[in-house]
């Protein structure tokens, strides 16, 4: 089985003080305060979790057609990195780099008039949240905009900004799926109109999918991933046998939920499900698993 170093637990930041609001749909899942992170990272350090990625869910009255305060040097996501690092210097912290929790939209970049995803413009955006995201103290960032290019456009502006450091950990094969419900609701980055097909994988074309990360390879990416997770073990094998570079897979809300769901209908123990389910992945060439079951590693897979 995994050890818990392999695990990053994906966590949801809000604006306020004092704020722990449990997500319906992802049982053992809350939106938090950024005063609340000490209290529950605290547990999933001393687990030994090798990381977190921080997600900002932000209100309405910060959301623009640009999305523009995602790179505010005093945002919710840069004022939590800081926290984190502040509160527990050596846990590795991860940003999540896209718009859609940010526009009044919820699209993953600009729009042009007629509707459509701008492709360029939003490259200079998520290049500037990604650099505010490192300047915060962040060791890595995951672009997951799917924006052409994106790989490319933030491995530049990080090395303009001497950042040689920063992990860049690509969603580079990110499919169209049906399996984000419960985490749209946990972010509130629901499309107001459309879908995010035009940019996003399609669940049936595993070439174009492979061709994704392949470019993204190219442009500079350190890390590769595959998103979801238990649906795509055959691409997860696949991108194993034609790259070197470590893969991450994020074992998304949906599977999550699923299981939780199937396991409260009696129709299966739910920590033998998470184990066995866990263990495809990393049988499967998983070198890094983004998991919401992270903050319940010692109940799952120890204490048994």
């Amino acid at each position: 089985m995994p050890g818990p170093e392999k695990f990053i637990w994906p966590v949801f930041v809000v604006e306020g003080s004092g704020v722990e609001t449990p997500i319906d749909a992802m049982p053992g899942q809350s939106r938090v305060s950024v005063d609340m992170l000490e209290k529950i990272i605290e547990p999933v350090v001393k687990m030994g979790i090798g990381g977190v990625m921080i997600f900002g869910v932000v209100d309405d009255s910060r959301k623009t057609p640009d999305g523009s305060y995602a790179s505010h040097p005093e945002g919710l996501v840069q004022r939590a990195v800081g926290e984190i690092r502040n509160k527990f210097p050596e846990l590795l912290v991860f940003t999540d780099v896209c718009l859609c929790a940010y526009t009044d939209h919820g699209h993953c970049g600009t729009l042009s008039k007629d509707g459509r995803v701008e492709n360029d413009p939003t490259l200079e955006l998520l290049s500037g949240m990604a650099v505010s995201h490192v300047r915060a103290g962040a060791h890595g960032v995951a672009p997951s905009a799917m924006m052409d290019g994106q790989v490319a456009a933030i491995r530049d502006v990080l090395s303009a900004n001497r950042f040689y450091d920063t992990v860049l950990m690509s969603y580079s094969t990110k499919f169209a799926s049906s399996m984000y419900g419960p985490f749209r609701e946990a972010a509130d980055s629901s499309p107001s109109s459309g879908d995010r097909k035009s940019y996003q994988a399609p669940f049936n074309n595993p070439r174009a999918a492979m061709m994704e990360s392949a470019f993204d390879e190219a442009e500079g990416a350190d890390v590769l991933m595959v998103k979801p997770s238990l649906f795509y073990l055959d691409i997860i094998l696949k991108l194993r046998e034609k790259t070197e570079l470590p893969i991450a897979v994020y074992n998304v809300s949906g599977e999550y939920s699923m299981l939780i769901a199937s396991s409260q209908r009696g129709w299966g123990d739910l920590d033998a499900m998470v184990r066995e389910s866990t263990f495809a992945l990393a049988r499967a060439g998983a070198d890094v698993i983004i998991s919401y079951w992270s903050n319940q590693y010692d109940r799952i897979f120890r204490e048994r």
